[in-house]
């Protein structure tokens, strides 16, 4: 089932960490989050991330040059998208270890309009100071880089786990694959693997400070931070091939 949001514009500020786990810390960790967290109420979901970028790949290459400061932008769709379903235009920013999130919720021909070069990606009609603020942040956003194309689709099948009465979000994606070609969230959730066979990607998401009994477990499994970037492994992969080709 497609996940829908009944607000259709979002703003979230979170610290998130990533961790790579292969098929025995995954299990470990789905064992041991038993009692303290609970699987939300869509269960396991597919979903797909169409990522933005200039012609030259100027958004992935200073992501992958790990500065202080980055951001990117996407438009994201729960399971496969049509021309007139939900779908969420993100724009991410990471600065000193903080994620900042801008969501907006639109359609597939609103969001090309507006790529374009065409009007607000927010209409009047949804009124409120935080909205025009995020309207300005996104369009200065897209007046900034010029030219924005997609450039990568990402699609995973993420199982998302909650703390009740906490703002603990941990989010685990299996499958992770992409696709360099065919770039459109209604065509299908096929793609080249990015890791090996078993292998999940783990995000934790918090308001402060993590857990010490989420910090116990990653501990008693070994599982270690990581930077890993889907877009960015893909964007490696894809060099490679290029390179030996």
């Amino acid at each position: 089932m497609a996940k829908t949001n009944n607000e259709p514009i979002v703003v979230m500020k979170r610290y998130e960490m990533k961790y790579l786990l292969n098929g025995e810390q995954t299990a470990l960790l789905r064992e041991r989050l038993k009692g303290h967290m609970e699987v939300d109420q869509y269960g396991k979901t597919s979903i797909a991330s169409l990522y933005y970028d200039t012609p030259t790949y100027r958004l992935i290459r200073t992501s992958l040059e790990k500065p202080e400061f980055k951001e990117k932008i996407r438009l994201r769709s729960y399971g496969l998208a049509t021309e007139s379903s939900p779908v969420f235009l993100e724009l991410k920013r990471k600065a000193y270890g903080i994620v900042y999130k801008r969501r907006v919720q639109s359609t597939i021909p609103l969001v090309n309009k507006f790529l374009s070069g065409e009007g607000d990606i927010i209409s009047e009609d949804n009124g409120g100071f935080s909205s025009m603020q995020i309207n300005r942040e996104i369009t200065t956003f897209r007046d900034y880089y010029g030219s924005l194309v997609p450039a990568c689709l990402i699609i995973y099948d993420r199982v998302a786990y909650f703390q009740p009465d906490g703002d603990l979000r941990l989010t685990i994606d299996e499958n992770p694959r992409y696709r360099v070609d065919d770039l459109t969230l209604t065509k299908s959730m096929d793609g080249i693997s990015l890791l090996p066979e078993g292998w999940t990607i783990l995000e934790v998401k918090v308001q402060s400070a993590m857990p010490l009994w989420l910090s116990s477990i990653l501990s008693e499994g070994n599982i270690r931070k990581s930077s890993f970037s889907k877009y960015g492994e893909a964007y490696r992969q894809q060099i490679q091939k290029a390179m030996s080709a």
